[in-house]
């Protein structure tokens, strides 16, 4: 197996986070929009499985943290699941994998956008205001991953008082909708819910996608994860535990922003502010390290030439992909401007957990001196990918397996397409 580093005639990233980077990259990607809005469907179909639903997701998230974890110290490189398919299982799992993080995450990207600005100004003004987020961001990105990491540092720490105002205000006051039973309680109900909050976990890869940045790479990349993994389930145990004693299951289904209700219960205007303030920040947090994620697997595979290889450019001052974050910044303005995708990116659900299907699937393919972790934890993590997907809905799955066809029939083109121009060279000669 190689190791997983950049051929030398591509330049190289430079190696600048450090753990405590890291683990706010991690935070970042992981305390988004979803933190303030995924609890309402997960209990309008888990009802009081709500926390049960909750167990579900955090293990499977935790079981691919350490699958992601001990392949990000073998192979610290950009590129995440995608180079770790490559690696461990052949060319096309990989790519499977790096077009559904690539497709799902841009998608997903503009929706984020939309979100944040839907929290932040009044509706007329929520695409203008969501195309300048994305410019904005896609220039700090393109400045130097150090930047990046700063600014996550900041969105992150106004989520978390925004999360830490709801948490005290969900255990000290209660809402008329406390009592209320909510829908009913059912194993499918609890894993459907489970995928739901599983996609609030989701962005602890986005430390091993931009490996090739971290400095000490084995020894930081694993600590990151489970550092910021760690950190996210306590957090979303707290808030999903002080919602159900502020307005019940009941209440939490009903609402659009469950957060935002919890705040009413205390009969005064500022929370809910804070509330607001937090849930753009979070929305914020998330798209900045989605385009610094997407920006790294683009330039992963334009380095295999699975994307053409003028994505591979590195900026010979700032050391960061930059033509792949550029035009990926300027597809996502696209999408927000012609279309609203806050309830229509369902196959990015089924997107993420292919791609951690791959990554567990890589794990246990590891060797013992490269294994830090059992390797039932990988196969769990497998499992529980797959059960996630059934449980989705249906149409999700359609929309998903639709894209993957796309990709799929886009490099089995390009391959043919590039045999013939071989066979026809070799013939000249």
């Amino acid at each position: 197996m190689s190791t997983g580093s950049p051929s030398p005639s591509f330049a190289p990233l430079a190696r600048r986070l450090g753990l405590r980077d890291a683990i706010a990259i991690g935070l970042g990607s992981m305390i988004g929009a979803g933190v303030f809005s995924a609890f309402a469907p997960a209990a309008g179909v888990a009802g009081a499985g709500l926390l049960a639903g909750l167990v579900v997701a955090g293990f499977i998230a935790f079981c691919n943290a350490t699958s992601s974890a001990q392949l990000a110290a073998q192979y610290p490189t950009s590129g995440g699941t995608y180079v770790y398919g490559r690696e461990r299982l052949g060319e096309w799992p990989g790519f499977v994998a790096g077009w559904s993080f690539v497709v799902g995450k841009t998608a997903s990207s503009a929706a984020m956008a939309l979100t944040f600005a839907t929290y932040a100004v009044p509706g007329p003004w929520v695409k203008p205001v969501a195309i300048f987020a994305v410019a904005a961001l896609t220039v700090v990105n393109t400045l130097g991953v150090t930047r990046t990491a700063l600014l996550t540092r900041i969105l992150v720490a106004v989520s978390l008082v925004a999360l830490t105002v709801a948490i005290v205000i969900g255990f000290t006051h209660t809402g008329a909708t406390a009592a209320e039973p909510g829908p009913p309680v059912s194993l499918y109900g609890i894993l459907q819910a489970a995928g739901f909050l599983f996609f609030a976990f989701a962005g602890y890869a986005r430390i091993a996608t931009m490996g090739e940045e971290v400095v000490d790479p084995a020894r930081t990349i694993p600590r990151a994860i489970t550092t910021a993994l760690g950190i996210v389930l306590v957090v979303y145990a707290l808030v999903a535990l002080s919602a159900l004693h502020a307005i019940g299951p009941a209440g939490i289904a009903q609402a659009a922003a469950p957060l935002g209700a919890v705040a009413q219960t205390s009969g005064t205007a500022w929370p809910g502010v804070v509330i607001r303030i937090g849930a753009a920040a979070a929305a914020l947090g998330a798209l900045l390290a989605m385009i610094a994620g997407i920006g790294r697997t683009s330039l992963a595979m334009a380095r295999t030439r699975d994307i053409p290889a003028w994505f591979s450019a590195v900026h010979p001052r700032f050391r960061v992909p930059y033509r792949a974050e550029l035009v990926l910044g300027l597809i996502v303005c696209l999408l927000v401007a012609v279309t609203d995708l806050r309830g229509a990116i369902g196959f990015s659900s089924f997107g993420v957990l292919l791609y951690y299907l791959i990554a567990n699937a890589s794990a246990w393919t590891q060797d013992r001196a490269h294994r830090r972790y059992p390797r039932a934890l990988a196969v769990a993590g497998a499992v529980g990918c797959v059960i996630l997907v059934a449980a989705l809905p249906a149409g999700s799955i359609v929309a998903g397996v639709l894209v993957l066809a796309v990709g799929i029939g886009y490099r089995f083109v390009r391959l043919r397409a590039s045999g013939r121009a071989k066979r026809y060279e070799d013939e000249g000669s």
